[in-house]
């Protein structure tokens, strides 16, 4: 028996499904995982921060207490979704402290509103200890017990375009 279909009429059978192919593979690798684009760890690899890289923050912590246990930097987005809440880091630095001033390079996804959370985990155990541990945010806003050391995230918020953008944070300890 033979097929009553043209060649025409296949042709654009054929064309129809590598379109829907086409555009699954192009939607499977443009769409970014939900966890994927949060929470990953990375190293101080301060080439990311060079003339002509970017996006990125070049963070420079000063008024660091003590060359022991471990500082942390986290980049988050500036919006009042993403602003310290759990999880909801973009890229994370932990190194172990050094005393007096150090510098990281924080890479960004792509241009636009940021911000900056340091901790130093003085005695480097995991958990915050209030009368021992230090912490500070980018734009240096203060901390009070009335913002419980989380302040709006407008008070933290810079912006970075393409290229690399330089802050400087002062640790705070109680």
């Amino acid at each position: 028996m033979t097929s009553s279909i043209s060649p025409a009429h296949k042709h654009a059978r054929h064309s129809k499904a590598a379109t829907a192919l086409v555009l699954g593979a192009v939607a499977l690798t443009s769409a970014t995982p939900a966890l994927a684009q949060y929470r990953n760890d990375i190293s101080n690899d301060m080439r990311r921060c060079t003339a002509g890289s970017g996006p990125a923050v070049m963070v420079t912590v000063d008024h660091i207490k003590t060359s022991t246990g471990k500082l942390r930097v986290q980049s988050y987005r500036a919006t009042s979704s993403e602003w310290l809440q759990k999880g909801r880091w973009l890229s994370r630095i932990e190194v172990p402290a050094k005393a007096g001033t150090m510098t990281f390079c924080v890479p960004v996804p792509a241009a636009g509103k940021y911000a900056i959370a340091v901790r130093h985990d003085v005695n480097g155990n995991g958990g915050t200890d209030l009368t021992t541990d230090g912490g500070a945010m980018s734009n240096n806003p203060s901390i009070n017990i009335f913002n419980l050391g989380k302040p709006h995230y407008t008070k933290t918020a810079f912006d970075v375009g393409g290229s690399v953008k330089s802050i400087r944070i002062q640790m705070r300890y109680m």
